[in-house]
Formats: structure tokens, C-alpha cells, sequence
């Protein structure tokens, strides 16, 4: 099977990541297996969803990881002109949930695998496939425990993720907060008598405003616009039973994507203590007040050094001459801090075409991938590293 074969197959299950990937990933080991290639499935505790390892030549230390996540967004309120789970052609472009992010690389990857099984290797080759990345990296840590405890190591990683093949060395980190603010429920009649906990969570919103503007101002205007500074949001709330009931507690969720050179604890920590002035005045009449804070997921941001071996050799690969960074999160921090694999990211097809209706991706960017990788599979016939 050749790359777009591959992709065709990937397309069609169903793999958003509310739902299981499991059979997708019997797909793979299926295929690998017809070419000979042993692969480690590592399931989660229902068995509904996996991660999957698998190298090509020599069981050593060093050579290149690829990674890439199996999951896709939903489809759910988008306006679909073609079918969602079915590969379409159509002017020159592959359309269908996840061709640009990210089973298009996933593809070009276990084609690579394919043909590197042809091959003498002198340094291997390892294919990473995770699920859950899109919902904040959540499954690729049993993955990772695994490689952290196995006598060998990748010298390299290449997370897939479309850059339309530009070599990327950075990205923001996230930290994901659920706040709960608790107050004093009564009659909307007397509301004046009760503590209204949407009130508070106004106020604690606001100190999150406050932290993004003052976050802001010490940007210059290249940062502005590219937005290369660290931003918070406030993505979700929920508060209230009955418009005649003031709420005794109200949920939200904020996020905060730091840059490298910023701590999102210390970030966090300091909107935990301008919140607590506000919670003094109100515990005197209500001494139940209070304001929790749960990190619900957190994941490393990623910041390769631009000059580093990792860095040079795959714009080796690409013919790039130049480095950028991508806004979007990825596993390649976790791989990066937790394993100390050098990482970069670098995939076919555009971010401007993920997550939207109508996801394509162009069939040349396929083509240059599968391209880029066959000059790898070259280097790691020739070369140990």
C-alpha cells in the first residue's frame, strides 16, 4: 500500500476523539505486520483506545521518531459538503476529517515504515501513534512511560503536525484550570441577603483580564501581531438553577498558553492571590465563601534551540533555510521535556485547513513528505545516529 492508500484507510474510521481508535489501531499492526515490522500496542484500561510503537532496523540507541496522534476533531455543527469518513478527490486536494491533521503525515509515516522494511538500516527508524492529543495530549503519557523505561532511545523526533512542511522549534505550553466559586444560595427576593457566586466569578474573571492586558502591554509589536506572548481565556461556564435562585456555585474553565520564557505557575499563583482579596470582605458575612482551582490538563511547551544539530538536520532533510514557530500545542514538548529527544515539528498541509469543514489537504504537500522522508530512510541507511 502507498501513502494515499494508507490515508484512504486511516480516513474512514471514525477516530474524533470522543470515540474509540482502537480498530484503526489494529489496521496499523495489521499492515505492519504484513511487512514483517512488530509494533507495541499500549491500550488504555478500557481497551477501547490505544497508543502504538514500532521500529524498522537495528533495536539501538538513537535514530528518528515519528509522531503523529490518530484522533480527529468532531464534525459536529459544521457544514460538510462531502462525506466527513470518506477520502474524496477533487482538484487536486484530499478532503475528509484529519487528511490535514494529522493522518496525512500518519500515511507518509507508515509508508516510510514500509519501505525502510526493504531497507538496511544502519540507525531505526520508530513510528509513535497516540490518541487523545486533541484534547489536551492526555494519551500519550503511557507511551511515554514506556520509552522512558526502555533500555533504548529516538536521537530525534519529528512530531507531524502541518507546517506545510517548515521546520517549527517551538511552541507554547497549557494549563487548563477549573475554578469553582462558592457562595450563598437564597430567594432572588432577597438576593441582597446571599452571596451570588456568578458575581464572584465575574470579579475572578476580570483578574484574568487584567493579567492578559497587563501580559500584553510589555509586548512589543512584532510579538503583537504574531501573537508570540502568553495569552489567557475563558472558555466555559456554568452557574445557576432558576433565574428566582441567586447561585451557590458557578464553574468556569480558563487556559493559559505560556510562552517559554514564562511560568504558568507563578501566573496561576498570582491570580490565586489577587482572588484572595476578594474573598476577606465576603467571608466576614459569609463565612462558606471560598474559590477552588483544579489544574485539569497541563502540557510543556516546546523550545528547541534553532541551532541545534536536531534543528539543522531535518531542514537538511527539507530544504528549508529558516525556522518558525506554530501557535498551536503538541505532544513534541512532552517528548522534548520528559524524554529529552530533541524535537522539532514538521508535517504536510496547513493549520488553516485543520478543524475546519471540508478539511483537504493538497496532494503535492503528501508528495513533498513522502519525498522528505525518503531522503531520511537514505541518511539512516548510511549513517548511525
Amino acid at each position: 500500500m502507498n501513502t494515499d492508500d494508507i490515508l484512504k484507510k486511516l480516513i474512514a474510521f471514525n477516530t474524533v476523539s470522543r470515540n474509540a481508535n482502537i480498530d484503526l489501531m489494529h489496521f496499523v499492526q495489521r499492515l505492519l505486520k504484513d511487512h514483517n515490522i512488530a509494533t507495541t500496542l499500549i491500550p488504555n484500561e478500557a481497551g477501547t483506545k490505544a497508543n502504538l510503537f514500532a521500529t524498522v532496523g537495528p533495536n539501538t540507541n538513537g535514530g528518528v521518531m515519528l509522531s503523529g496522534h490518530t484522533d480527529v476533531v468532531p464534525i459536529d455543527n459544521q457544514n460538510w459538503t462531502k462525506p466527513a469518513f470518506k477520502l474524496v478527490e477533487e482538484n487536486r486536494r484530499y478532503y475528509g476529517r484529519g487528511t490535514t491533521d494529522m493522518k496525512g503525515f500518519i500515511a507518509c509515516a507508515l509508508s516510510a515504515a514500509i519501505k525502510a522494511q526493504r531497507c538496511t538500516l544502519a540507525s531505526p527508524l520508530h513510528i509513535a501513534l497516540s490518541y487523545d492529543e486533541e484534547i489536551g495530549c492526555v494519551g500519550v503519557h503511557s507511551m511515554i512511560a514506556m520509552l522512558k523505561d526502555s533500555p533504548n532511545k529516538a536521537s530525534l523526533c519529528i512530531v507531524g503536525e502541518p507546517t506545510n512542511l517548515a521546520v517549527a522549534t517551538a511552541h507554547k505550553g497549557k494549563t487548563a484550570v477549573r475554578v469553582e466559586c462558592i457562595g450563598q444560595e437564597g430567594h432572588s427576593a432577597l438576593a441582597p441577603k446571599a452571596l451570588n457566586a456568578i458575581y464572584m466569578a465575574c470579579d475572578l474573571i476580570r483578574i484574568i483580564q487584567d493579567t492578559q492586558e497587563s501580559v500584553k502591554a510589555q509586548c512589543n509589536e512584532e510579538q503583537l501581531e504574531d501573537i508570540d506572548y502568553t495569552t489567557l481565556h475563558v472558555g466555559k461556564i456554568n452557574a445557576g438553577v432558576a433565574l428566582n435562585i441567586v447561585p451557590n456555585s458557578c464553574v468556569f474553565d480558563f487556559e493559559i498558553r505560556n510562552v517559554s520564557q514564562d511560568d504558568p505557575e507563578e501566573i496561576l499563583n498570582n491570580i490565586k492571590t489577587r482572588a484572595s482579596e476578594l474573598l476577606k470582605p465576603l467571608k466576614v458575612q459569609f463565612s462558606q465563601a471560598a474559590i477552588t482551582y483544579k489544574v485539569i490538563n497541563q502540557y510543556p511547551g516546546l523550545d528547541t534551540p534553532i541551532d541545534s544539530e536536531a534543528v539543522a538536520f531535518v531542514k537538511s532533510l527539507t530544504g528549508a533555510n529558516s525556522t518558525t514557530s506554530v501557535a498551536f500545542g503538541t505532544e513534541g514538548g512532552l517528548f522534548s521535556k520528559v524524554l529529552s529527544i530533541p524535537t522539532v515539528i514538521c508535517g504536510p498541509g496547513s493549520m488553516d485547513q485543520g478543524h475546519k469543514p471540508d478539511e483537504y489537504i493538497e496532494i503535492s504537500e503528501l508528495r513533498k513528505c513522502d519525498q522528505v522522508l525518503s531522503k531520511l530512510l537514505g541518511v539512516l541507511e548510511k549513517n548511525k545516529m
